[in-house]
């Protein structure tokens, strides 16, 4: 699988002052490979060390964090000797051993040279329970699961993702079957790796759902292992409530919903520790847009977004026949599907934060706000090839954004203030729209 991620560590490989660099996401969304073949791609040899199954380094780490003697216990470990600028460190897990977080402070200070990556899929609730980290000292990137154009790449179509890349709009528009039939299979397979992988090789929709299952149940066996027993059900029961909370087109996150009587004081570090995890997405509300838009955010209203639109069907038990058929996908639990899957557009292909409007006494409501350089971009979601955009006008008419755009299934369209991008080339047009 081709991540664009990796464009990103080859930059970083480059830069002449480099950081060790930490790959932040959830559990299952492709770390390890993507460390492990960037290594195998781009430098001579790799030392991989797996904090959480190698006991022995974890002492290591627990003595002198001298550089010199650090660099010869990994090279007894792997059996790599050490070079530096050719040799890629991996620190897996790394938050199984707080005091490997704290060394890369000594590595960018004192031995620049040798590139380290490190990832860990639970690192958000590490650093929130107090581990010590080196601020400063490190780069970041968050990886995703799959995006659709990646997705298009990994199923071989490598001549459709390169076509959003082009300016052959009509040509694009010709295409939209073959667009469309492989979006509705995202919408169902989504872009957790293995999934994917597996059904590529297999091509059985059913395969795919029973390993859906299984990363959910994954997941919530994380919470009795990693969370305080206190919390764990109360994790499990913000994570179930989430297909229903999307489904009913609420304004905001109903904790009543989750269950009766519920407050936000009742639930709000299981939401932090789900959103430290990179389980879910919180999109803030803004009832009177102004920039940056951060500043106007709503810390109290919010919607949450599973991380992977795959899991949201797998969850919400949408049934194989909502593939197979043409139609039926889009009518069923269909409002849901498509904002989880612009949502991950936003957030993974063009790292966007998006955030949404909605006043208390009006009905208008904006699916999605996003920041320009030169002000706001409002954004409705349509599941199909409805081009009616009621909110969206009462939204331009009181706010004058520059643009408005919807996505729908509809083909691209350009008016005075309105532009219509196809849901599957949301990231051509959009982030023109976006510089970035």
């Amino acid at each position: 699988m081709e991540r664009f991620a990796m464009q990103k560590l080859i930059k970083w490989k480059d830069e002449k002052r480099r950081k060790p660099m930490i790959i932040r996401g959830a559990r299952q969304v492709g770390k390890t490979w993507l460390m492990k073949e960037f290594g195998r791609r781009y430098f001579e040899q790799t030392a991989y060390i797996n904090f959480d199954e190698n006991s022995r380094i974890r002492e290591v780490f627990m003595g002198s964090l001298e550089i010199e003697r650090l660099l010869l216990a990994i090279s007894a470990e792997t059996g790599i000797t050490i070079k530096p600028q050719t040799t890629l460190l991996i620190f897996d897990e790394i938050q199984e051993a707080p005091r490997a977080l704290t060394s890369l402070k000594y590595f960018c200070e004192n031995a620049p040279e040798y590139p380290i990556i490190a990832a860990g899929s639970l690192l958000g609730v590490a650093m929130h329970q107090g581990t010590s980290f080196p601020v400063g000292k490190v780069s970041f990137m968050t990886l995703y699961p799959l995006n659709f154009r990646e997705y298009l790449l990994a199923a071989g179509q490598n001549a459709l993702c390169d076509l959003l890349r082009g300016e052959d709009h009509s040509l694009i528009t010709a295409m939209k079957e073959k667009y469309i039939d492989h979006l509705r299979q995202y919408y169902y397979i989504g872009g957790m790796p293995e999934v994917l992988s597996d059904f590529i090789e297999n091509k059985d929709y059913h395969r795919a759902r029973d390993i859906q299952r299984m990363l959910l149940d994954y997941y919530q066996q994380d919470f009795s292992k990693h969370a305080d027993g206190k919390m764990v059900t109360r994790l499990n029961q913000v994570w179930n409530s989430i297909p229903g909370q999307l489904a009913k087109e609420n304004k905001k996150f109903i904790y009543g919903l989750i269950r009766e009587g519920a407050r936000a004081k009742d639930f709000e570090l299981a939401i932090q520790w789900l959103t430290d995890c990179g389980l879910i997405h919180k999109v803030h509300r803004v009832s009177k847009p102004g920039l940056p838009l951060n500043v106007y955010a709503e810390l109290s209203a919010f919607k949450i977004f599973m991380n992977d639109v795959g899991l949201l069907a797998a969850k919400s038990d949408l049934p194989l026949q909502a593939v197979i058929s043409k139609n039926q996908l889009f009518t069923e639990f269909k409002g849901a599907l498509t904002e989880q899957y612009v949502l991950q557009q936003l957030v993974s292909d063009a790292e966007i934060i998006p955030y949404y409007y909605s006043a208390e006494n009006s009905r208008c409501e904006i699916d999605f706000l996003v920041q320009s350089e030169t002000g706001y971009i409002p954004l409705e979601v349509k599941a199909e090839e409805n081009l009616r955009a009621k909110s969206l006008r009462v939204f331009q008419e009181k706010y004058k954004p520059e643009i408005s755009v919807r996505t729908s299934m509809s083909d691209y369209r350009k008016e005075d203030w309105l532009v219509n991008i196809p849901l599957y080339c949301l990231n051509k047009y959009l982030w023109n729209l976006i510089p970035l």
